[in-house]
């Protein structure tokens, strides 16, 4: 058994989102739980993030859905080759670009989830190994 829980929960008055974070300017906020607060004091403006979450509102899973037809593609394909919401266990992945840190609360563009999805957990976007902190080798 795995077990998880929100660390914060994303906000938005958006009312119509993307179907995907890559072609989204949607704006809002991830508000994470106080208790995380000291694992947010490096995130930086400009700074893309990873944001895992539940999808919440997603109908349960069953066999049926191991095959769907994206209203965008018109072709049946598999469940992990696509982003739909209805998988076996249901997470999002999505990546926002930080356009503030206030306290507990980082203002981001990019959303294409909903208001009041549960955070799972955020890490950042890595493209290339230099964008590493330096660290000593190990002996």
């Amino acid at each position: 058994m795995i077990t998880m829980g929100p660390i914060g929960t994303v906000h938005t008055t958006a009312t119509k989102l993307p179907r995907h974070w890559t072609v989204s300017d949607v704006e809002g906020t991830l508000v994470i739980d106080e208790p995380y607060r000291e694992g947010l004091k490096d995130i930086q403006p400009g700074q893309n993030l990873i944001v895992l979450f539940h999808f919440h509102k997603s109908p349960p899973f069953s066999p049926e859905f191991l095959s769907q037809t994206p209203p965008h593609r018109g072709e049946n394909l598999g469940v992990f080759s696509i982003c739909s919401p209805r998988r076996p266990n249901p997470i999002g992945l999505s990546v926002v670009e930080v356009l503030k840190v206030d306290g507990t609360v980082i203002h981001v563009r990019g959303l294409d989830m909903i208001d009041g999805t549960p955070i799972l957990d955020i890490k950042p976007k890595i493209l290339d190994i230099s964008d590493l902190p330096s660290q000593p080798m190990a002996s």
